[in-house]
């Protein structure tokens, strides 16, 4: 949006305004402009701040790109009984409140859009099998957003509960025009597949080196939590290249990667940023082993697709238009005197 961008009322996004306003494919391209500006010094995401109690937690992660004059925070509370995420659009030159959106759908289009990214750029340009490992909610936009940059002609599905796995595959066949396999076991699901999605809830490593074959880029995207993991060591040992979206969510979060590099030092300077590959225009290696893709989430992505979805609203004129707030003189009551 121009130098000039009007001040007017803040604008309410709905979850179903902001799905209509970005697809995935669109998000892949705004996520490609926040990396880079991340990795030229014009774009920085804060760290992610949380706070526990029993049966629930509170989080928020900050972003800003000033170059574009935005900054955003996402915030949102979970709980056993659900959960709730909102992201609030700033002006950065004159700290205006320019919008409030729903945040749950543009946190799956984000998460998706990534792995489509990584996908787009690290994977085998002729790569059209895909193994899909999870059968969650975060799944199907996985396989959406990788066939959006490869054209699949399979997939292999796998997760341990049968009746689970089968009713994922229906639906993955119902959305797609490629081949859809329910596979019976982990070995069967990634066995010669160039892309494999790991999208669990794992708390203890599973994926074994051993059943990759050469050349696969692996999507490790499920394990975002210290407790969490999907890979075994064997499989960063192998790895000829290592991504993240987030170094330092990377060394906060990823138990995969603390575990293999240590908390800090030396070690992690094997892991780049997908944002410094793309901003270097940086090549593959030709002759690679496994290419590991581990994307830990960040306000950077959440940012990104905000500005998209809001400045497409403004464009469209889409949304709540609410007054602005307006700074009050607080209120008191002294002590009587007696």
């Amino acid at each position: 949006m121009s130098e000039e961008r009007a001040k007017g009322p803040l604008v309410w996004l709905t979850e179903a305004q902001v799905a209509a306003l970005v697809d995935l494919n669109d998000a892949m391209a705004a996520l490609r402009t926040g990396f880079i500006e991340e990795a030229e010094g014009r774009a920085k995401a804060v760290d992610k701040a949380l706070g526990q109690w029993p049966g629930g937690a509170m989080h928020a992660l900050g972003s800003m790109s000033p170059g574009q004059h935005y900054a955003g925070f996402k915030t949102w509370v979970h709980t056993d009984k659900g959960a709730t995420a909102i992201f609030s659009l700033f002006d950065t030159r004159d700290g205006q409140l320019l919008a409030v959106l729903e945040a749950a759908t543009l946190g799956q289009i984000r998460t998706s859009a990534v792995s489509g990214l990584a996908a787009d750029v690290l994977a085998a340009p002729g790569a059209d099998e895909m193994a899909l490992i999870g059968t969650g909610a975060q799944a199907l936009t996985q396989v959406a957003a990788v066939a959006a940059v490869r054209p699949l002609r399979r997939l292999r599905v796998y997760s341990p509960t049968a009746d689970k796995r089968a009713a994922f595959v229906e639906k993955a066949r119902a959305q797609f025009g490629f081949e859809v396999i329910d596979s019976p076991s982990l070995d069967d699901a990634v066995r010669d597949v160039p892309i494999v999605t790991l999208i669990t809830r794992a708390s203890a490593p599973f994926l074994d080196a051993g059943l990759l074959s050469p050349g696969v880029l692996l999507i490790a995207a499920g394990a975002i939590l210290p407790a969490n993991a999907e890979c075994l060591p064997n499989v960063l040992e192998r790895s000829t290249g290592i991504y993240v979206d987030s170094l330092r969510n990377a060394q906060l979060n990823s138990r995969e990667l603390r575990e293999y590099f240590g908390e800090d030092g030396d070690g992690w300077k094997a892991v780049r940023t997908l944002g410094a590959l793309l901003s270097e225009g940086g090549a593959l290696l030709a002759d690679r082993d496994i290419t590991m893709f581990k994307p830990m989430g960040t306000g950077l992505s959440d940012l990104s697709v905000a500005i998209m979805a809001y400045e497409r609203a403004m464009a469209q004129g889409i949304g709540l238009s609410i007054d602005q707030p307006q700074r009050v003189m607080p209120r008191w009551r002294t002590v009587d005197v007696k």
